[in-house]
């Protein structure tokens, strides 16, 4: 069973994140960036694919040099190798562009599973996974909070309101996750030192066959024409209570159309 787990770096959504007024992306380079939270799942669960049917865990990002840390990651908690898409002219590229350069890289692996994360934080689309079943021929099992893989099958449950559906999808398949599907493990001693050893290989555009004047900012589909920082705090309202602070309260909340 040969896997490959889609990997994102993004800014850490715990510390305070910006935009960079040079080109309104967001400002990477000085962020304190951290595996994309919701990636880290869907690594768990590759290695729990692994562990039941053997075979090996590949971990593919597009990212700068610094990505390299969010590999790193992946390979201590138990991914076999990883390969790195890292080219200057993919920076500012939008969904639809990284999901080619992702299908061209896909499309140089084999594998048997795609498992990726149902979003990134740091833009929270969720359309990664579809967009990489479109362009490659696959079907696609999204939102999964549990998977099973079975004689050529894949199988998931997907949440919904009070209960879940069952889908299914013969192989090769891409598999999206979210955080209830498992617990990703800590990396051990020995998985990080172990880390340092595993093949990462590197490649550009020209090695995945992409003309770089299909990806970049210029190039994009979407931009951020205009951003501002969130406002100050303003006042509180207080509110006394006379008697009938229940019903000032109410009024407060219809008057901001909460209720």
């Amino acid at each position: 069973m040969n896997i490959v787990v889609l990997v994102k770096q993004v800014p850490d959504s715990g510390s305070e994140r910006k935009m960079d007024p040079a080109d309104n992306t967001v400002a990477r380079a000085a962020a304190d960036n951290v595996v994309n939270e919701i990636d880290e799942y869907a690594i768990e669960e590759a290695l729990v694919v692994k562990e039941a049917q053997g075979g090996e865990v590949t971990v593919l990002t597009v990212g700068p040099d610094s990505a390299t840390d969010a590999i790193r990651k992946a390979l201590s908690m138990g991914a076999d190798k990883a390969v790195h898409v890292s080219d200057e002219a993919i920076k500012g590229s939008d969904a639809v562009q990284i999901s080619a350069v992702l299908a061209a890289a896909l499309g140089q692996l084999e594998f048997d599973l795609v498992i990726c994360g149902a979003e990134a934080t740091d833009s929270q689309m969720s359309v990664m996974p579809a967009l990489l079943a479109e362009r490659l021929g696959l079907p696609q099992l999204s939102g999964a909070r549990k998977l099973t893989v079975d004689g050529g099958v894949a199988k998931i449950e997907r949440q919904t309101d009070g209960g879940y559906w069952a889908v299914e999808a013969p192989l090769p398949a891409i598999v999206s996750t979210w955080d209830t599907i498992n617990e990703p493990r800590y990396p051990s001693f020995k998985g990080i030192m172990a880390a340092k050893k595993k093949p990462v290989e590197t490649k550009t555009l020209a090695d995945l066959g992409l003309d770089a004047s299909t990806v970049g900012l210029a190039n994009a589909t979407t931009q951020v024409v205009d951003f501002a920082g969130r406002p100050p705090k303003g006042e509180g309202v207080k509110v006394t209570d006379e008697g009938d602070g229940a019903q000032k309260f109410v009024d407060f909340l219809a008057g901001q159309k909460i209720v």
